[in-house]
């Protein structure tokens, strides 16, 4: 008799096996009970039938609490009806540790509420599915970078001075050395690494000054940021593509089950597929004038302005050559017009606007 995890169930269907996990809802009907149980890595229907279980086994059912850790044994046998489509027959049950009483509920809970019991909240099946899907995000972009010759760098939290703006700093004193702050992004590191390596990535948390909530404004996120030695800017273009579509795709295809707990609508997602428009930053103006929006050329495009700009695709695109006067010192002018920037940015439908940043690195000091 094996213990095994509840993802592998398809697998054992007829055999007798043992699962070690939480409780996760109980209900009883006459003289059987119903035990679903779930390991963190899905969720499983136990039957206990009174004439199948010793008395003293039969009993402890009425002792369970929600959350408390315990061990069953039985044979798996498949049930469409059941939670994750599989049933146990249980033959026995040990409680391992019962838990004190769970203060999240069924009922509807504010967000501060949930916060203030983070740890327990990650036990939901949203949250859970969130974490598999970040998960699966982060094993493919290192599966996409690995395949392609990248070398991971690792770049350093503390960092002496900004690199985005000194507005939104997280500062600290460094020891009698003076200041350090929470680094704002592992680029500049990147690229000497690409000077060194060839093709380098840098993944890893990043910081914001900001205060305010909304999407747009964390104080917290991880960011990776590639560096190609001798790229120009196509090049980044099609980088940007071919990694968006092998992410999505590695999602849609091992996340299914946690999109549908998410319920999440998949559509503009199966359209992540290259190559994407590209348009560049004047003609995103004009699509904004023939909007009715009032904005002035030469100026970046805000959260609202990138949202009606990608309206009119369907599937992210990419918008290049932008103004260098709002443009970063380390962006490549265009030879051809001097007064552009040969920087692009890929914009995603749906509203959430932004998603990749980038440009052919200036080379001419």
């Amino acid at each position: 008799m094996s213990r095994i995890s509840i993802e592998n169930l398809p697998a054992h269907a007829g055999e007798k096996v043992t699962i070690h996990g939480w409780l996760y809802n109980k209900r009883s009907s006459g003289k059987i009970r119903f035990l679903v149980v779930r390991d963190g890595t899905g969720l499983l229907q136990c039957v206990m039938a009174k004439n199948a279980v010793p008395d003293q086994v039969f009993e402890l059912f009425d002792r369970l609490t929600q959350e408390s850790s315990l061990s069953v044994t039985g044979v798996v046998k498949k049930d469409d009806r059941a939670p994750g489509g599989f049933e146990m027959d249980l033959a026995h049950l040990e409680l391992i540790n019962p838990a004190q009483e769970y203060p999240i509920t069924p009922k509807e809970h504010g967000v501060d509420f949930l916060m203030d019991h983070r740890h327990l909240w990650l036990r939901s099946l949203r949250q859970n599915a969130i974490l598999r899907i970040r998960h699966q995000i982060i094993s493919s972009m290192r599966e996409f970078f690995d395949v392609r010759g990248f070398i991971l760098m690792d770049a350093p939290i503390f960092t002496p001075a900004a690199c985005e703006g000194t507005s939104t700093l997280f500062e600290t004193e460094y020891f009698d050395l003076g200041k350090a702050y929470l680094t704002q992004s592992g680029q500049l590191y990147a690229e000497a690494g690409a000077m060194a390596l060839g093709k380098v990535y840098v993944f890893g948390p990043t910081f914001r000054a900001e205060k305010s909530k909304t999407r747009r404004h964390l104080t917290e996120f991880w960011m990776v940021e590639p560096e190609v030695a001798f790229n120009d800017l196509n090049d980044n273009m099609e980088l940007a593509e071919e990694f968006l579509e092998h992410i999505v795709s590695a999602v849609l295809k091992k996340r299914e089950r946690e999109l549908k707990i998410l319920e999440r609508n998949t559509t503009h997602l199966e359209r992540v597929k290259k190559p994407f428009p590209r348009i560049t930053y004047d003609e995103a103006v004009e699509i904004l004038h023939k909007k009715g929006v009032e904005f002035a050329r030469g100026n970046d495009f805000g959260g609202a302005d990138e949202t009606v700009i990608s309206a009119e695709f369907d599937r992210p695109v990419i918008v290049h050559r932008y103004p260098a006067a709002i443009k970063a010192f380390y962006m490549k002018r265009d030879p051809k017009n001097p007064d552009l920037a040969l920087a692009m940015d890929v914009l995603a439908p749906e509203g959430y606007g932004e998603i990749i940043g980038g440009s052919q690195r200036e080379d001419d000091y």
